[in-house]
């Protein structure tokens, strides 16, 4: 796999960031440069560095270009909330633009093989009153990968994202079941629901 993909999911907690090390690190693996980036985390430690996101240091670990945290993780905010009304509590505005002038630079002076940019929550998470974060991959003409938490319940998250991301006129690459850990009935039945729906290559870890 080569190129420049958002990284979404069927909703929050659902593995993105374990999904994204995961391709990264196939992807070193067979000799391909790569790195995963974190355009906007909420749910961040203070540091000696200053404020800091899990998610975020997962991908730099996992990636074989090494970039500065302020590149991998533009805007690092506190509160582990949704991220418009953490960025509100902080008195920060957000903007889709703003987070693609933040990325354009990096992908500019940083090529690679694979590049994974990593959303927060799911497709139509807020970014402002206007905005979903889903604008950013419109805006940079990204194909998506669509991250399936497997629980009750996913085979509607799944289609209705599809359906968005379609509708949204970007390119859904490929997807992923992604096994919570938890038992679901029916696993394999759900999972090949999914394949015989969405127009898209599962993507098998």
């Amino acid at each position: 796999m080569k190129g420049t993909f958002f990284v979404t999911g069927t909703d929050t907690e659902i593995g993105k960031t374990w999904v994204s090390c995961r391709l990264l690190e196939r992807a070193a693996s067979e000799g391909l440069s790569c790195y995963g980036l974190k355009p906007i985390a909420a749910g961040c430690e203070d540091t000696t560095d200053g404020p800091r996101n899990e998610d975020a240091l997962a991908l730099m670990a996992s990636s074989s270009i090494k970039l500065s945290y302020d590149q991998v993780n533009p805007v690092a905010l506190k509160a582990a909330i949704a991220p418009h009304i953490a960025a509100q509590e902080e008195q920060r505005a957000l903007s889709a633009e703003r987070l693609a002038g933040y990325l354009r630079g990096t992908l500019m002076s940083h090529k690679a093989d694979l590049i994974l940019v990593e959303g927060a929550g799911g497709w139509r998470v807020p970014l402002n009153d206007r905005e979903p974060l889903s604008r950013l991959p419109q805006i940079m003409k990204w194909p998506a990968i669509l991250v399936v938490g497997m629980k009750l319940g996913c085979i509607n998250h799944a289609l209705l994202t599809v359906e968005a991301i379609q509708r949204d006129g970007l390119e859904l690459a490929g997807w992923v079941a992604n096994d919570l850990g938890k038992p679901m009935e029916r696993l394999e039945d759900n999972i090949r629901t999914l394949e015989s729906i969405i127009a898209a290559p599962r993507i098998v870890l």
